[in-house]
């Protein structure tokens, strides 16, 4: 009974790391890409006015 339950404990530890790995991704990275240019251009001579 006991190499039974430490063999299915093993095979689920392995079966659930498999799913793990080869399962779709829960990242919740953000979107990336181009963003729109939202400021001022430079203008060398304000500029320096800071």
């Amino acid at each position: 009974m006991a190499i039974s339950n430490i063999i299915a404990r093993i095979t689920e530890y392995i079966s659930e790391a498999a799913m793990r790995i080869f399962g779709p991704t829960d990242d919740q990275y953000p979107n990336t890409g181009v963003q729109p240019f939202t400021g001022e251009p430079y203008k060398k001579g304000t500029a320096d006015i800071w």
